[in-house]
């Protein structure tokens, strides 16, 4: 087994340790506060983040994830027109003034959600999505179940105040995860500071101020409600690494968006997303009975390590792998192991595959070979 000093990552959903090397704590003040970093899930700050509180329009973080799910799995369009119902229509609070019987695209109604969170676009997608919204909600909690949101409830696709419906720091920011890691292109709405609908007679304005004054801003949701107080979900990239800041129950805009800003700092300015992969080339292995001599490991899938920025100087990699393998070997087929520490603590074990099949020999092929074998010994 060989120890190189590299720069590495592995890919884990566990809370950081606190270590000294880490300064500077966010300045929070909310009720309850989570900062995530978006590729291995790892929170790096959290405050009361199980705590079952209003998210208010923050709610709407999961209608545009079923959304881009519906558009990235075929069932849906940007394309697609919709026809807003009464309901839709009637919808209070934000909203881009929908009117019933009016038809608009599925793209101009991300945009009227994303940047404006119309409350009347967001239904009038759920309906479209489900045939009604409270389909759509059943799909919504369905959803949440999925991924593990344990304290939320939903109620509505809107968050408009409704008894009951409640969530947490913590599963807002899982959420905010499944949508900015697996539908990148919501990017192109979030990011959107302003625009406009119906031919440029209404104007768009994005309630995520931070999208213009803070850098490397990403999205993703604001929220607000005399109960809820205000919330955001908010996301940033910085050379590579992208970070979900979630503030509930805050007591103004501007508390909220600068306890949001400080988290993001926080984490930006303490801890860097490093790539794994071995330092130098794998040797391969030796297969026995196989059409093949050798099979080439790889590293299965690569993978992202979350470390301190104090600590990359720290990170070292163990390889270990099996001597030889009979055939047949699959691709894929585990041949070893890469060790990543930091510091001597263990951080991620990542496994070392088969890039290709190797077929057994045939009892004719075993005779060849051991022909060939004889000829090439004299």
């Amino acid at each position: 087994m060989k120890k190189i000093l590299a720069a590495l990552l592995a890919v884990s959903l566990c809370v950081l340790p606190a270590r000294a090397a880490v300064t500077g704590a966010p300045e929070v003040s909310a009720g309850s506060a989570l900062l995530m970093e978006k590729e291995t899930g790892q929170i790096l700050y959290e405050e009361n983040s199980h705590d079952r509180l209003e998210p208010a329009s923050v709610t709407k973080v999961m209608t545009l994830l079923l959304v881009m799910e519906a558009i990235d799995g075929g069932a849906l369009s940007l394309e697609d027109t919709v026809q807003v119902s009464a309901r839709a229509a009637s919808m209070g609070g934000s909203q881009v003034y929908l009117k019933e019987g009016e038809t608009m695209t599925v793209h101009d109604l991300l945009k009227a959600v994303a940047v404006a969170s119309g409350n009347d676009a967001a239904v009038a997608l759920a309906e479209h999505v489900a045939g009604s919204e409270s389909a759509f909600v059943e799909r919504m909690n369905q959803r949440a179940s999925e991924l593990g949101m344990a304290d939320t409830t939903f109620l509505n696709c809107t968050g408009l105040p409704a008894p009951g419906h409640l969530t947490s720091a913590h599963d807002i920011a899982v959420m905010s995860r499944e949508l900015i890691l697996n539908h990148p292109k919501i990017r192109e709405y979030t990011t959107i500071w302003m625009d406009s609908l119906r031919d440029g007679a209404f104007q768009l304005a994005n309630t995520n101020k931070l999208i213009r004054f803070y850098d490397g801003a990403t999205g993703l949701k604001t929220g607000f409600t005399a109960a809820a107080g205000y919330c955001i979900s908010a996301t940033a990239e910085r050379d590579g690494m992208e970070l979900i800041a979630v503030i509930m129950k805050s007591e103004t805009k501007d508390t909220r968006n600068a306890t949001a800003k400080s988290m993001l700092d926080f984490g930006f300015a303490n801890y860097t997303v490093l790539d794994v992969k071995p330092a130098q080339a794998l040797a391969p292995v030796k297969v026995l009975l196989g059409e093949q001599e050798w099979v080439q490991p790889v590293l299965s899938g690569g993978g992202r390590l979350l470390v301190e920025k104090a600590q990359v100087n720290q990170v070292e990699t163990a390889v270990s792998l099996c001597p030889d393998v009979e055939a047949p070997v699959e691709a894929g087929q585990k041949l070893g192991e890469l060790t990543v520490t930091i510091g001597g603590e263990v951080r991620q074990t990542l496994d070392l595959v088969a890039a290709q099949p190797v077929a057994r020999l045939t009892v004719p092929g075993i005779f060849k070979s051991l022909l060939e074998r004889f000829f090439l010994a004299r």
